[in-house]
């Protein structure tokens, strides 16, 4: 599979591209976007998702844009679905 079938979760992006070669954990991360700590332990194991809010604060700590972050995270939930979706029995409409 390719990553645009099966893409990362933000988390693990954020984890593995920017956290890990900074040699910074989550709780002194947390600290420099001033958010509570959980935040980012729960966007590192996957089990939330990054949030315009987060968006927002990462982009200014690693100098990117939080449309960046928000497209991770909506090509990660658009994967999920696309595999617990089924959307085959409706019948497109025809153009106006």
């Amino acid at each position: 599979m390719s990553l645009l079938e099966d893409p990362m979760h933000p988390g693990e992006v954020l984890k593995e591209l920017y956290l890990d070669p900074l040699d910074m954990g989550a709780i002194a991360f947390a600290r420099r976007l001033g958010v509570p700590r959980t935040r980012i332990e729960r966007l590192i194991k996957g089990t939330t998702g990054i949030t315009p809010d987060t968006a927002l604060r990462l982009a200014r700590a690693f100098s990117t844009i939080p449309a960046y972050w928000m497209n991770l995270q909506t090509n990660y939930d658009m994967a999920i679905a696309r595999k617990k979706v089924d959307v085959s029995w409706i019948e497109p409409l025809g153009a106006a």
